[in-house]
């Protein structure tokens, strides 16, 4: 029990950190305190009568906006959610889950939003260099990063990436936030999520992709621009090479099964 509590006092701990340098202190400003009142007492809508902050401006939030989307941050996912068709982790096959983990984020199933050992590795990375160099983004992470904040590489923006990526493990499941990151990540040649992607390059429904196709798709997300198929094949089945690899690393799929998925044919949409 008592190892349960300094657990919790720890993971409240870093979520307010991060919370307050990433701006957060400006909720104590006097004017925030009023808009906080107002909200609470139905003077004002919840976004105010405006629309979805555009992806660009959302580092701009004010500490009423950063409170509110700390608070209530599975409402605010759902605001950014795409409007086109959401494919579930039980609509997708196995090896594409297997894959994106396996690359990704391979202790995905076991951490709580952020992987110490990742962590650990890039902060001495970081400290040499006195700057952000590496990142060790999880999953999670680069899903709150995607739907919330930009790319400015700061100890305050990487404290609210952490804060928030804790709060959503807390309140979704892995297999929600596996596809909550598959239908937003961005897959190069202007598909964004997974059903887009998959009808983009192969012309099929995502649960009809092969292994081959997975491993290829998996590996986008990382250099979308770059590993896209469309734009350089080559560097796309070198990717993919690498994604099989992880996942007979990880215990997936037997070597046998990568390096017959390596040589089998892929047939582009396009």
């Amino acid at each position: 029990m008592k190892n349960i509590l300094r657990l919790c006092a720890g993971l409240i701990l870093v979520f307010f950190l991060g919370f307050f340098l990433a701006g957060g202190r400006e909720v104590l400003r006097p004017e925030t305190v009023g808009r906080i009142a107002d909200w609470a007492t139905g003077s004002v809508t919840p976004s105010d009568g405006a629309a979805v902050r555009p992806r660009e401006n959302v580092d701009d939030a004010d500490g009423f906006t950063r409170l509110k989307r700390l608070v209530f941050l599975r409402d605010a996912v759902a605001d950014r959610l795409p409007s086109r068709r959401f494919v579930t982790t039980k609509e997708l096959p196995e090896s594409l889950l297997n894959a994106v983990v396996a690359v990704e984020d391979s202790r995905f199933y076991s951490h709580l939003g952020f992987d110490v050992e990742g962590i650990a590795r890039a902060a001495l990375v970081n400290l040499q260099h006195g700057e952000i160099e590496e990142g060790a983004s999880t999953i999670t992470q680069q899903l709150i990063k995607n739907l919330f904040l930009s790319q400015e590489r700061s100890f305050a923006r990487k404290a609210e990436e952490l804060a928030l990526a804790v709060r959503l493990e807390l309140s979704c499941s892995k297999e929600d936030i596996l596809a909550l990151y598959l239908n937003t990540i961005y897959f190069g040649s202007g598909y964004y999520g997974i059903y887009d992607a998959a009808r983009g390059y192969f012309d099929k429904e995502p649960k009809d992709l092969t292994l081959p196709e997975a491993a290829m798709l998996a590996g986008l997300p990382n250099a979308p621009s770059v590993y896209s198929p469309y734009e350089n094949f080559l560097l796309a089945k070198k990717r993919q090479f690498v994604v099989l690899d992880a996942m007979v690393k990880n215990g997936m799929i037997s070597e046998e099964l990568a390096e017959n998925a390596k040589i089998e044919p892929i047939y582009l949409a396009h």
